[in-house]
């Protein structure tokens, strides 16, 4: 698993996510990670996990596997090791069988071949069960679609006290990830501003791996908007939203789980299928690949949001439909099958 402010944080989130629940089951859980800009190592460790730094060098899958191995040699592991790496595939893992118990990948791609016994994927697809057919073991346990989806105990309870929305646009929340690689949070910063739009409610959020977080904090104050930084209460700040602005992945979903209409930038390619498809299932707006996106096209969608009401209220609707039957009690499905292994 890895991080920076080139690749976004998406993956250590999801990660660090799954391991708390595993640690809550009772599991003991170690991180392998590879230094770079924004890697939230430090961040991981203070989360109480012990953490093993790989270098910034570049290396093969079989190079990689290899350094993988002395750090299991040196731990012990008669466990689970679980991949979220879209450099990584059955090449590597493979490598790895012999010196684990067992294989999990988290994947959103379906562009190569996996050797495990188990695969996420909690994003929407229109061909969500046949992605997959031909790049796993035939006896692999496939966990597919928003179903599954990864939720932190904080969406969990929200979602038993989220509002009903109207489609009055009076507090939007900005929000493009941990490190926001495009600079997409500037670019709505000055769309609020072009739009000369007043009286709105406006909650900036950022990472510490946002290269330019302190221009936008100067930005935010200047303007009156409210900045936060690193925080552990996102679901709170959603509810309370009438829009937000955003990216694809992990908190597309989150926002649909609690019914935040949203105009979604597609960030990395590989947001473009889930994004495309929630936009046809009616739950968000696509604003499309961020090299096309401009300020002016951020005016346009917020004067749609403001001059159309019932389209906010119908996104709303559709987006709590499409997370409807997320994993609310228990365990998760993913944590289950861990324990059991």
């Amino acid at each position: 698993m890895d991080g920076s402010t080139a690749i976004g944080t998406g993956h250590i989130m999801r990660c660090v996510l799954l391991a708390e629940m595993l640690v809550q089951a009772g599991a003991s859980v170690s991180f392998i990670m590879r230094m770079g800009r924004g890697h939230l190592g430090d961040w991981v460790a203070q989360k109480g996990f012990q953490v093993f730094m790989l270098g910034e060098e570049v290396f093969t899958q079989s190079e990689d596997a290899d350094k993988v191995i002395d750090i299991i040699s040196e731990i012990g592991s008669d466990g689970w090791m679980i991949v979220d790496h879209y450099g990584l595939d059955e090449q590597w893992e493979q490598r790895i069988g012999p010196y684990v118990k067992h294989i999990a990948v988290i994947d959103d791609l379906a562009d190569r071949r996996h050797q495990c016994e188990l695969l996420l994927d909690q994003n929407y697809t229109t061909n969500l069960e046949q992605r997959y057919h031909s790049l796993v073991p035939a006896d692999c346990r496939l966990l597919l679609g928003p179903s599954y989806l990864l939720l932190r105990p904080e969406f969990l309870s929200m979602r038993k006290h989220m509002r009903k929305r109207k489609g009055s646009i009076k507090r939007i929340l900005v929000f493009f990830g941990g490190s926001d690689p495009t600079n997409e949070t500037m670019k709505v910063l000055n769309a609020l501003e072009a739009s000369q739009i007043s009286g709105l409610y406006v909650d900036v959020v950022v990472g510490t791996a946002n290269p330019v977080r302190v221009e936008i904090e100067e930005q935010c104050a200047r303007s009156n908007y409210h900045y936060h930084c690193q925080i552990d209460y996102l679901s709170s700040l959603m509810n309370e939203a009438d829009l937000s602005f955003g990216a694809g992945g992990v908190t597309m979903w989150e926002r649909c789980y609690l019914g935040l209409p949203s105009a979604v930038t597609v960030v990395a390619d590989n947001q473009t299928e889930s994004t495309e498809a929630a936009a046809r299932f009616g739950a968000i707006w696509n604003m499309g690949f961020y090299d096309d996106v401009y300020v002016q096209d951020y005016v346009e969608v917020l004067d749609r949001a403001l001059l159309h009401p019932q389209d906010v209220v119908e996104m709303s609707e559709r987006a709590l439909q499409l997370l409807g039957n997320s994993t609310e009690a228990g365990l998760h499905p993913v944590v289950k099958t861990i324990m059991e292994g």
